[in-house]
């Protein structure tokens, strides 16, 4: 028993699994709904970027900051196994939440005219929240590959071919949460297919 304990400290020890775990918290889900909205904001409202970045906060705080803080509640209350929700069956409150609070900026943002690349932003972020609900009351589906394969979809539609460069953030968002052992391979590409199908529609559509 000892002897597997001792394995198990040193395999989260080892290199491979230090970098996996920096990149799961630097590509989390909740940094990238936080960072997308700046992003969308700073390219596509040149040269006033003021409006744009005001509405862009909007939209962080009701994606990233509300949701998030919601989920550290929880850990603190001892409801929720950590900041990721590892355990499955755990996440679905938080999941409701978190569009609940989507919705809520979502109809400010519509209501107030805020820019469409913003709003479509904030849509994809509610779409992807919805998707990934529903596929977590039955599966555990990898939310961190579906939101930096959507996050990814939005930088190309963006800023044009250029940005593919961000598929390899995808893959190394995937192999980390593999490497972490929080999901499976075909639980990564469910994820990062979930996140381009709802993605890339919808963005288009909207912004």
């Amino acid at each position: 028993m000892r002897q597997v304990l001792d394995a198990r400290d040193s395999a989260s020890r080892s290199p491979s699994t230090r970098i996996a775990r920096v990149v799961t918290e630097v590509f989390a889900p909740t940094l990238l709904a936080a960072v997308m909205p700046f992003v969308v904001a700073l390219r596509t409202s040149a040269p006033a970027v003021g409006p744009g970045l005001g509405w862009a906060l909007v939209g962080a705080l009701f994606c990233s900051v509300i949701p998030n803080s919601l989920i550290w509640w929880g850990v603190r209350r001892g409801r929720l196994s950590d900041h990721h929700i590892r355990v499955r069956e755990q996440r679905r409150t938080p999941l409701v939440y978190g569009l609940v609070s989507v919705l809520v900026g979502l109809a400010l943002l519509v209501g107030f005219r805020a820019p469409r690349p913003v709003i479509a932003m904030v849509v994809v972020m509610f779409a992807l929240g919805l998707a990934v609900t529903l596929v977590n009351l039955v599966w555990k589906l990898s939310i961190h590959a579906a939101v930096a394969a959507g996050s990814a979809a939005v930088l190309v539609i963006v800023f044009g071919p250029a940005l593919l460069l961000a598929a390899a953030g995808v893959v190394l968002v995937a192999w980390s949460r593999v490497e972490l052992g929080e999901h499976t391979v075909g639980q990564v590409i469910a994820g990062t297919a979930v996140g381009l199908v709802v993605t890339v529609p919808t963005f288009l559509l909207i912004g």
